[in-house]
């Protein structure tokens, strides 16, 4: 059975760079919980996606970057199904919603000045402050 990722028809995810390893989930779930392992642990090799720029891994490692392990690769970890093929299925899910991430570029900002009536509304502000602040020095002395 092939997991690769198709991400959109220039990037994937191919099989090679995903590690799965089941495990015995925590939580409740008496008898199930302690003889099933449901819980996917899944570890992707950001390096193998096909298709990915360089800005865009550079985005992807910027995202996930408390996700990773020493060997740099993506960790994501599910256990919120009962049943292991849908707790893969939910890893495959994150790790795709991921990669969609950083493949949108951020907007950059541009520069912008506040107009003329916001900067004199601003002044008048600081001006009833300081008045104000002005009356209350005069009435203690």
């Amino acid at each position: 059975m092939s997991r690769a990722i198709v991400v959109n028809d220039r990037v994937r995810v191919p099989d090679r760079a995903l590690h799965v390893r089941a495990v015995r989930a925590s939580g409740p779930g008496g008898q199930n919980v302690n003889k099933v392992a449901t819980k996917v642990d899944l570890r992707v090799d950001l390096d193998a996606i096909e298709g990915l720029s360089e800005p865009a891994l550079a985005r992807l490692r910027a995202l996930c970057r408390h996700r990773l392990d020493a060997d740099g690769r993506l960790m994501i970890s599910s256990q919120t199904e009962r049943n292991q093929a849908r707790n893969l299925a939910d890893a495959l899910d994150r790790v795709r919603a991921l990669v969609t991430a950083a493949l949108r570029e951020p907007r950059s900002r541009k520069a912008s000045r506040p107009s003329m009536s916001s900067r004199e509304r601003r002044i008048d502000t600081k001006k009833r402050r300081g008045a104000l602040k002005r009356e209350r020095a005069r009435e203690q002395d």
